[in-house]
């Protein structure tokens, strides 16, 4: 059987997440103790074997059972189970957003601001995001972009041993700030605008006629190449030092039409290649 932990910051998405896996067949356990994880692996071996794939939500909910996680991962590894681990996480400022939304509790915060809680348990969960095999931010994610990620992650396992790391691109827009999440970031500002093109001026990248303006310029076809060419030398390294997603941010004056062209030349190129890529128009 096949093992997936499921963990991470309270308020990035898991239960999001359980929701996910149980559509793609994983027989899911929330809020498991996780010493019993092998108990239950055990079990399921002696069953039927009708239980191909679970997954296993275990974060700091379970107070003094979570300090058992390392240990229990380390039995894992000498039971010679198969697992991984998905670790989400998102910004200060969403998870605290998330929670004034939801009005509950942080469960590190019960007698303190949720900040204080965040900061507690980023601190508990260093450990354990060091040794995870998948991290997805869902800061600026939808429901439907999560779904997308997992889906690549779990359903596509001959493209994820080729290429382990996962890609996000996104565009935006100058005049609304820089992405503080950036890995690599490229200033789109050199094309012709179609913002000032009557014809052009109220659609979006999105749009095929913008697509199409934005990308028959000899600057733009160059940028492509050389860009591209730059970022696949680059993605071994990254990988090697452990990185597990790559931010490309592609910026424009108002994240309306260059950028986000661009942005989505760049998803469509790395996506026919194998990577997992995810792609958000943050200022659209």
């Amino acid at each position: 059987m096949r093992s997936l932990i499921v963990t991470g910051m309270s308020g990035a998405g898991k239960s999001n997440a359980i929701k996910i896996l149980e559509d793609m067949g994983f027989y899911c356990i929330d809020n498991m103790p996780p010493k019993l994880i092998n108990q239950f692996i055990e079990l399921s071996d002696m069953g039927t074997g009708e239980i191909d794939k679970a997954a296993f939500v275990i974060d700091i909910r379970g107070g003094e059972f979570f300090d058992d996680l390392v240990n229990s991962i380390s039995e894992l590894k000498a039971a010679g189970s198969k697992f991984q681990i998905l670790f989400l996480e998102a910004s200060d400022e969403v998870i605290i957003r998330r929670y004034k939304e939801t009005r509950r509790t942080h469960p590190m915060s019960k007698e303190g601001g949720v900040h204080s809680g965040i900061i507690k348990e980023r601190q508990r969960l260093q450990e354990i995001r060091k040794i995870s095999d998948f991290i997805i931010d869902t800061s600026t994610m939808k429901p439907n972009q999560l779904r997308q990620s997992l889906s690549d992650i779990f359903e596509n396992e001959d493209v994820d041993k080729r290429k382990k790391i996962s890609i996000t691109i996104m565009s935006f827009g100058y005049k609304y700030g820089i992405p503080l999440d950036a890995d690599n970031l490229f200033d789109m500002r050199f094309i012709p605008n179609p913002f000032y093109l009557k014809s052009l001026k109220k659609l979006t990248g999105n749009n095929r006629k913008v697509r199409d303006y934005v990308l028959k310029w000899d600057e733009t076809k160059t940028f492509i190449e050389s860009a591209h060419k730059m970022i696949s030398d680059l993605i071994p390294h990254y990988s090697k030092q452990g990185k597990s997603n790559l931010v490309l941010c592609f910026g424009c004056t108002g994240g309306q039409h260059r950028s986000v062209a661009v942005a989505n030349e760049f998803y469509e190129i790395f996506k026919s290649e194998g990577y997992r890529v995810n792609l958000i128009h943050r200022d659209l």
